[in-house]
C-alpha cells in the first residue's frame, strides 16, 4: 500500500469527532446531575409513600436511559469513513488464477415463506459477478429440504447457462433477473427479449409448482435418474419430512464440466439439505451456516466466504473486489475476521414509516464501531475469512477431520465419490456430538441472534472488521410491510439479545475484559435495548396518570432543575437528528424512526422480555420463526401510500392502543385544567409536553381506530380491550395514590 498508485483502500476521519467527546462529557455530566436531583427529591419525599414510589419508578427508568445514554456515545469517540479502489486490483492480481476462491453461502428454510423465485434470483445474482468464474461457487442451504425449492434450482442452473453471459457481453450492473426485467431500460439491448421470455417461462414452471406443492406437475422436468433420485429422495412416501430427512447434496452446476451458451465456465452450484432428525437439535439458522461452512470445506474451502440471506440480492456485481481491496492488505488481513456490507432494504416507502431502514444501527453506529475493532455481523452481506471461525489470530483450534481446516488443499473434483461421502458425512444431524462446533468452532449458538453473537465472540478472540459502505448499495433486501410482521421480527431479536445478557460470555462480564473498552461499551449499548421497554412504560403512563390526578412529578418552569430535563431530552434528540440528517437521512424518515422506538418499546421489547423469563421456568421456549416474505398487494399498496398496516387482532396492539388513549385523556385534561385556571401551566409543562409529544407520535394509531375503514384498520376488539384496560389502570392508580 505504500506505493500510491497500488492503493486499494484509505481511511477517512470523520470531521465532528471533537464535537462528539465534547458533547459526550457535558451530557454525561447532565446525567450525573439528574441522578443527583433524583435522590436529593427521594430525601424530601420520604415521608410521603406515593411521591416516593413515582420518584423509585422515575429514577428506575432514567437509570436504564443513563445506561443506554452514555454507552451510545463510545459509537461518537473515532466514527470513521472508508474508500477502496478496486480499479487497482489489476496492478497486483495480474491474472484470474492469482484471485482467491470465493465460496457463497444462501440459508432458506420454508418454500411457502420464503418464496423460491426470491431465492433463486439471489442466487442468480451472485452468480454474476465480476470475478472468475472457476473461483466462484454458490451453496444453497434448504433447511426445510423441500422439492420444491430444489427444482427451483434445477430451472435456475438452466437460465444461468443465458443469463451470466448476458450480463457480462452487455456490462449490465442490475445482475437480479426480477429486478432488471422490472426496470424500464430507455436503450435497446440485443438479446434482451428473448432472455427475459426464458425467465418468464421459468418464472410461470417454478410458481406453478409451488402453487401445487408438487414437482411433477410442470411437464418438461425430470429426465435425468440422477435428478430422479434425488427427488425421490425428498419423497414423502419414505418418511421424508423437513424435520426428519437424510442429508441430501445435488451438484448443479461444476465449473470443471458446466459451460454457458458462450462456452465460458460456470460457477459451481450446490443445493445441500442438512440431515434432520426430531431428535438432535438443529440450532437453527447457525447450525445450517456451520453445516455450509463443513460442507463447503470438504468441497471447495475457499478462504473467503460470502454469507447472504435468501432475499438479499446483489446490486453490485463489483462488490467482491471491494472486499478483496482490505484482504490483499497484508497490514491488516492476518486480524480481518469479516467485511460487512451494510443491510440496505428496497420496497420501503418514501418515508419510512415503520423505520425499518435501521440507519442508526447499519450505518451510523457502524461508522462508530469501524474506528474501533469494527462493526458487529448483521447476518447478511458479510465477506469472512474462514480462518477466523478456527480460533483467534494468533492460534488455530484444528477440527476433527483435516478436510475442515481452513488450510485444507481439496485436490479432487466436487463430484468425486469421496469427496461427497466426506460432505455428507459432516452435513449429518450427529455430526456436531462432542465435537467444539458452535463453541469454539463455528457459528456460535446459544442466542436467535446467532449473527450479533457470533461477530461479538470474534471480536472477543481479538478478531477485527470491517465496514464497507460504497455509494451504490451492494445488496438489497426486503423488509416487513405489515407492522405486526415487523413487530415479531423486532422481538425475536430482542429475545435472543436476553439470551445473550444472561450467559456467560455477555458484555458486561466477559467483553469488558476481552476487548477494547470503547468496543464493549457499544456491545453493552446494543444488549441494553430490550430493557428499553422500562422506561418507554413508566414515561408513556405514569407521568400522564399523575397529570389525571393532579400530581405534578417533574420541575415546574421556574425551577433550575426543568432545564436540565429540557437540555437532556433536547440534547438526545438533537445528536440522533444531525447523525440521521448528515448521513443522508430525511427529516420524515428521522420522525418515523423515533416513533418506531416507542413502539418497539412498547411492544416488542416487554413481549421479548416476558418470553424470556416465562421460557425461564419452563413455560415457554424460544423458537425460530421464519420471516415471511411473500407480498400482498393490497398490504403493499396501504403500505406505499404511507398506512400503517395493522389488520390482525395481536396481543402487541394493546399496549401502544393504550398508550395513545391515555396520552390523549392526559393532554386533553391538562390542557382544559390550565385553561380554566384549575392548574398553572407552569407547574405541569413538562408533564403536558411529555402527554403531547406522545399524541403526536400516536396519530397512525388514531387514524387506524377512528378514521380508516380498511382492511388494515385496528381491529374494533383490540380498541375496546384497550379501553377497558385503560380505565382499569386508571382506577387502579387512583386506588394506589388513596392507600398511600
Amino acid at each position: 500500500m505504500e506505493n500510491s498508485n497500488l492503493l486499494l483502500h484509505k481511511i477517512i476521519p470523520m470531521r465532528r469527532t471533537w464535537f462528539n467527546r465534547i458533547f459526550a462529557l457535558i451530557y454525561t455530566s447532565a446525567i450525573f446531575a439528574l441522578f443527583y436531583h433524583h435522590f436529593r427529591n427521594l430525601s424530601i419525599n420520604s415521608n410521603a409513600k406515593s411521591a416516593t414510589i413515582i420518584s423509585i419508578l422515575m429514577l428506575l427508568a432514567d437509570l436504564i436511559l443513563a445506561v443506554n445514554s452514555i454507552t451510545y456515545q463510545a459509537f461518537r469517540m473515532c466514527p470513521i469513513r472508508r474508500e477502496v479502489f478496486p480499479q487497482n486490483l489489476p496492478q497486483i492480481l495480474k491474472n484470474e488464477s492469482e484471485y482467491p476462491a470465493l465460496d457463497i453461502f444462501i440459508c432458506t428454510a420454508d418454500p411457502y415463506k420464503e418464496p423460491p423465485m426470491g431465492v433463486i434470483n439471489t442466487a442468480l445474482s451472485v452468480m454474476a459477478y465480476e470475478y472468475p468464474t472457476e473461483k466462484l461457487s454458490v451453496y444453497v442451504s434448504d433447511d426445510g429440504g423441500s422439492q420444491l425449492t430444489l427444482f427451483a434450482f434445477m430451472e435456475a442452473a438452466k437460465f444461468a447457462r443465458h443469463w451470466l453471459p448476458f450480463c457480462r457481453k452487455h456490462n449490465i450492473v442490475q445482475r437480479c433477473p426480477e429486478v432488471y426485467f422490472a426496470s424500464q431500460t430507455a436503450e435497446y439491448i440485443e438479446g434482451r427479449d428473448e432472455i427475459e421470455m426464458a425467465y418468464r417461462k421459468m418464472k410461470i414452471a417454478v410458481e406453478k409448482v409451488v402453487e401445487r406443492g408438487d414437482v411433477y406437475s410442470v411437464d418438461h422436468i425430470i429426465v435425468d435418474e440422477e435428478v430422479l433420485k434425488t427427488f425421490s429422495k425428498c419423497s414423502g412416501t419414505n418418511g421424508f419430512t423437513n424435520q426428519n430427512h437424510p442429508a441430501i447434496i445435488q451438484i448443479l452446476l461444476e465449473s470443471s464440466v458446466n459451460r454457458d451458451v458462450l462456452g465460458h465456465a460456470l460457477p459451481n452450484l450446490i443445493y445441500v439439505s442438512r440431515e434432520k432428525s426430531t431428535t438432535a437439535a438443529h440450532n437453527f439458522k447457525a447450525g445450517a451456516l456451520n453445516m455450509l461452512l463443513r460442507v463447503s470445506a470438504t468441497m471447495t474451502n475457499a478462504p473467503i466466504f460470502l454469507n447472504l440471506d435468501c432475499d438479499s440480492y446483489s446490486n453490485d456485481p463489483v462488490t467482491p473486489l471491494r472486499a478483496l481491496c482490505y484482504y490483499l492488505d497484508p497490514k491488516i488481513q492476518p486480524e480481518l475476521a469479516y467485511i460487512q456490507f451494510p443491510q440496505i432494504f428496497h420496497g420501503i416507502n418514501k418515508n419510512d414509516i415503520y423505520g425499518s431502514e435501521w440507519k442508526s444501527y447499519v450505518q451510523i453506529n457502524a461508522y462508530g464501531m469501524d474506528g474501533l475493532m469494527g462493526p458487529n455481523y448483521i447476518g447478511t452481506g458479510s465477506f469472512f475469512q474462514r480462518r477466523a471461525f478456527f480460533g483467534d489470530p494468533l492460534s488455530i483450534l484444528l477440527p476433527e477431520i483435516p478436510e475442515l481446516s481452513p488450510d485444507y488443499q481439496v485436490c479432487k473434483p466436487i463430484h468425486d465419490k469421496e469427496v461427497l461421502a466426506v460432505a455428507g458425512h459432516v452435513a449429518g444431524c450427529k455430526y456436531e456430538d462432542q465435537t467444539r462446533w458452535g463453541d469454539e468452532i463455528g457459528f456460535n449458538y446459544g442466542s436467535l441472534v446467532e449473527d450479533f453473537y457470533t461477530g461479538y465472540r470474534m471480536h472477543c478472540k481479538g478478531w477485527k472488521s470491517i465496514l464497507c459502505y460504497p455509494k451504490r448499495a451492494a445488496f438489497l433486501g426486503s423488509s416487513p410491510i405489515a407492522i405486526h410482521d415487523m413487530l415479531c421480527q423486532s422481538k425475536r431479536w430482542f429475545l435472543g439479545y436476553f439470551e445473550i445478557i444472561f450467559c456467560k460470555y455477555n458484555p458486561i462480564t466477559f467483553g469488558l475484559k476481552s476487548m477494547d473498552l470503547l468496543q464493549a461499551l457499544c456491545y453493552i449499548h446494543y444488549i441494553s435495548w430490550p430493557f428499553w421497554c422500562i422506561p418507554v412504560s413508566i414515561y408513556a403512563f405514569l407521568p400522564q396518570l399523575a397529570l389525571i390526578n393532579s400530581l405534578r412529578i417533574f420541575p415546574k418552569v421556574s425551577d433550575p432543575w426543568f432545564y436540565l430535563y429540557v437540555f437532556l431530552f433536547v440534547g438526545a434528540f438533537m445528536q440522533e437528528f444531525l447523525d440521521y440528517i448528515l448521513t443522508g437521512g430525511t427529516i420524515p424518515k428521522w420522525w418515523n424512526y423515533q416513533k418506531s422506538w416507542l413502539i418497539r418499546g412498547l411492544t416488542s421489547f416487554p413481549f421479548a422480555m416476558f418470553e424470556y423469563i416465562f421460557g425461564c421456568f419452563g413455560f415457554s421456549a424460544s423458537g425460530f420463526n421464519v420471516t415471511s416474505k411473500v407480498v400482498d398487494d393490497e398490504q403493499t399498496s396501504r403500505y406505499d401510500k404511507g398506512y400503517f398496516v395493522f389488520g390482525v387482532s395481536s396481543p402487541m396492539f394493546l399496549t401502544i392502543t393504550m398508550a395513545a388513549i391515555i396520552n390523549l385523556v392526559a393532554f386533553s385534561r391538562g390542557i382544559e385544567r390550565t385553561i380554566s385556571g384549575k392548574e398553572k401551566f407552569e407547574d405541569v409543562c413538562l408533564q403536558i409536553c411529555l402527554a403531547g409529544f406522545v399524541v403526536m407520535h400516536s396519530w397512525p394509531l388514531y387514524e387506524a381506530i377512528i378514521l380508516r375503514t380498511d382492511k388494515g384498520k385496528m381491529p374494533l376488539k383490540i380498541t375496546l380491550t384497550s379501553v377497558a384496560l385503560v380505565l382499569v389502570l386508571c382506577i387502579v392508580f387512583f386506588l394506589v395514590l388513596g392507600l398511600c
